[in-house]
């Protein structure tokens, strides 16, 4: 007899933790980031081929660069023959250029910004207590400039406490502004997805609550509430009101407004830091936060949380 196999099973909890924390997130990337480029003497300086903005150098003249310094080091001791060879990966396919490093008072200079690392801040979503596998945020992170998801090395979260709010108004989001503990680790960072952030979490959640995961089928219009925090590192629950529900889309299937005088007073609405913040619904966990509607600012879009944990252990 022939038996057939479903190609992905998922084996996440009926039962996790839901989240709330607000997280320091503190991301590596893979390679060095091209994040644009300035003129030198009236001149770009890109190669041929050109590298662009959001390609990532791996190599200088064949020697492995992961960090800014490591590139600085390497060019430096290539100025005598004023050129250098980079290696670089563009959609994950490597390619060579050659780079004239050209002098201005008396530097020597490559015309490239770059970057290595990222850091911010987002809402912890939930924990799974049997794997440990988190998920946080609800989408990915992009680098502001060059607006491309970012490749990771590596990466943690960690503490974080809430020190002020910008407020959110019509046409501009507000954010959370927050102190960084960057020697409390809570936990890694394995993936940057459309769909979140994941890895593991190494912080205690011994005698924490665990609520159900709800199926999208039982997400209704109505009443539910968010946990995020607005101060400190105190979690609180704010009251929602669901308003649409999209199971065709990949990310914004929950539409909501804000429904919380507090929340509201204290934030002006949805505002940068409260993505990831965990959708309670019926005494279930059924999503997360993950976009404000710039416009209207108590407005904004959840994931289902099906969809994230499905993600979290892909």
């Amino acid at each position: 007899m022939t038996m057939l196999f479903p190609l992905n099973v998922f084996a996440y909890s009926n039962y996790i933790i839901p989240g709330g924390d607000t997280l320091g997130i503190e991301i590596n990337s893979k390679g060095i980031m091209v994040i644009g480029f300035y003129e030198i003497n009236g001149k770009y300086n890109k190669g041929n081929p050109e590298l662009k903005a959001g390609d990532y150098i791996i190599k200088v003249n064949n020697n492995e660069v992961a960090n800014i310094s490591e590139l600085t080091k390497n060019i430096e001791n290539n100025v005598t023959s004023k050129k250098v060879e980079i290696t670089f990966l563009r959609n994950n396919q490597e390619k060579k250029t050659t780079l004239d490093l050209i002098e201005d008072d008396g530097l020597f200079k490559t015309g490239l910004y770059v970057k290595d690392n990222i850091t911010g801040i987002g809402t912890l979503t939930y924990v799974d207590p049997e794997t440990h596998i988190y998920g946080a945020l609800g989408h990915e992170i992009i680098e502001a400039t060059t607006s491309n998801i970012v490749e990771i090395k590596d990466g943690s979260i960690f503490r974080n406490s809430i020190t002020s709010i910008d407020k959110s108004s019509n046409g501009n989001a507000g954010s959370k502004n927050a102190k960084f503990y960057y020697n409390t680790k809570y936990g890694t960072i394995e993936k940057n997805t459309k769909f979140g952030i994941y890895g593991q979490y190494n912080k205690s959640i011994a005698n924490k609550e665990k609520l159900a995961v709800a199926d999208p089928s039982e997400v209704k219009i109505g009443e539910a509430e968010i946990l995020t925090v607005l101060k400190d590192e105190t979690i609180k629950n704010y009251k929602i009101d669901i308003t649409a529900i999209n199971e065709d889309t990949q990310v914004k299937n929950i539409s909501f407004k804000l429904d919380d005088q507090e929340l509201i007073a204290a934030t002006g609405g949805i505002v940068q830091g409260m993505s990831g913040s965990p959708i309670i619904q019926n005494n279930k966990i059924i999503g997360a936060v993950t976009h404000v509607i710039i416009d209207n600012p108590l407005t904004g879009y959840g994931i289902f949380i099906t969809t994230m944990l499905e993600e979290g252990e892909k």
